[in-house]
């Protein structure tokens, strides 16, 4: 029995999530979305969603209280608040606050990327504002948030515009595109949309990283051919050249549909773009490699297998650290990888949390050069502090 729980929830985004939006009418959980980050004086924030608000908390004793929520929409709205689309928060080089989220609308899997800032601390925010520029109501969503070297903050989402363009006009088109825009004023306006690159997977979350010279750097699913939904790497440019998209994992794994399954990625201060991901092509896999793009990776590591989801990875000089939810007959474990030797070899697999309930994507943060997991779960958010 234990075998086959295991089983079918490792088959759980073939055959839930196929069709984007067949998981919308599927029993499930409480949605536990949230994202995590510390501040330059190791105050921990907090974001996740309830009752129609985004909710921002904080934490002066990594994690073990947590202060009374405050929420940024004073208007209640509808919030995406799951694992592959959660309400992101990203820090300023000031400590400015930044949330990010995406907002249903009346359509089914359509939606609009919002945004509000804080500059003093989380005791005020800004209006929400709508970050694209196209208010079609169109899948704008699965945003990703980051700020870059030079303290501008730069966005990128999933959007269907050129799909319905090219349905209109009866031609052929695969999944999505994905745009991106930024704000060179501190969040109060965003520069009109740009395309990154057509034909990525509809509902898989895109990661954003910065690179050692301040860059950001885009790591998320494309589709290649009939259907092959392997990876693509790319720098989000923001001086007007155009940015340039190249494959970076050739797993080759045919599925015509979303796997709602998206990579993360860790870029250190050498340059190596350490990075995970998960396919099913011959068995479900959590991969990790060294990103190389244009070529496979390098240091190819089959990190876990069946039951295993959502891995997240942090780097730190030449530590590196893997973690990821592996479902068992007695709900979930947070698993951990780790290696001592910039990614060329990992030590065995070791559970370092439980929880018999519904969970969210595991998130590593890293607090003067330590590292946590960010775990929110059906009993509440948790804060792992990794061995030193």
């Amino acid at each position: 029995m234990r075998r086959l729980l295991i089983i079918l929830f490792c088959l759980l985004p073939l055959t839930v999530f196929a069709h984007e939006g067949m998981h919308m009418d599927m029993p499930k959980g409480p949605e536990l979305g949230a994202s995590a980050a510390f501040d330059s004086h190791g105050r921990l924030y907090v974001v996740d969603a309830a009752d129609g608000h985004v909710r921002l908390r904080h934490s002066d004793d990594d994690g073990r209280t947590l202060s009374a929520p405050i929420e940024l929409n004073a208007t209640a709205e509808r919030i995406y608040d799951e694992g592959e689309n959660r309400p992101k928060i990203a820090l300023g080089p000031h400590d400015e606050i930044y949330v990010s989220w995406s907002q249903p609308r009346a359509a089914p899997w359509t939606g609009f990327v919002r945004f509000a800032r804080s500059t003093d601390g989380g005791a005020h925010f800004s209006a929400p504002l709508t970050v694209q520029h196209d208010r079609a109501e169109i899948t704008h969503r699965f945003d990703a948030l980051a700020v870059d070297g030079s303290g501008r903050i730069v966005i990128a989402w999933i959007d269907k515009r050129d799909l319905i363009a090219a349905t209109a006009a009866g031609k052929p088109y695969l999944g999505a595109a994905v745009y991106y825009s930024w704000s060179d004023d501190g969040g109060v306006t965003f520069v009109p949309e740009h395309k990154l690159v057509d034909q990525s997977c509809e509902c898989c979350r895109i990661e954003l990283a910065r690179m050692p010279d301040g860059q950001i750097a885009a790591f998320f699913r494309g589709i290649y051919g009939d259907n092959i939904r392997d990876h693509a790497f790319a720098v989000l440019r923001t001086d007007g050249q155009p940015s340039q998209v190249a494959r970076a994992t050739f797993s080759d794994w045919h599925i015509a549909g979303c796997p709602h399954h998206g990579p993360d990625l860790a870029i250190g201060s050498d340059g190596v773009r350490h990075a995970v991901w998960y396919d099913a092509n011959s068995a479900p896999t959590i991969h990790y490699g060294q990103l190389d793009p244009g070529h496979p990776p390098q240091h190819a590591n089959t990190i876990a297998n069946a039951g295993a989801s959502h891995a997240d990875v942090a780097v730190h000089e030449h530590t590196v650290w893997v973690v990821w939810n592996q479902v068992n007959a007695d709900g979930y474990a947070l698993m951990l990888r780790r290696s001592d030797d910039n990614g060329a070899h990992f030590a065995a697999a070791r559970e370092i949390a439980r929880s018999s309930g519904s969970v969210g994507s595991p998130q590593l943060l890293k607090k003067s050069g330590h590292a946590f997991v960010a775990w929110n779960t059906a009993q509440g958010f948790r804060l792992i502090e990794l061995a030193r």
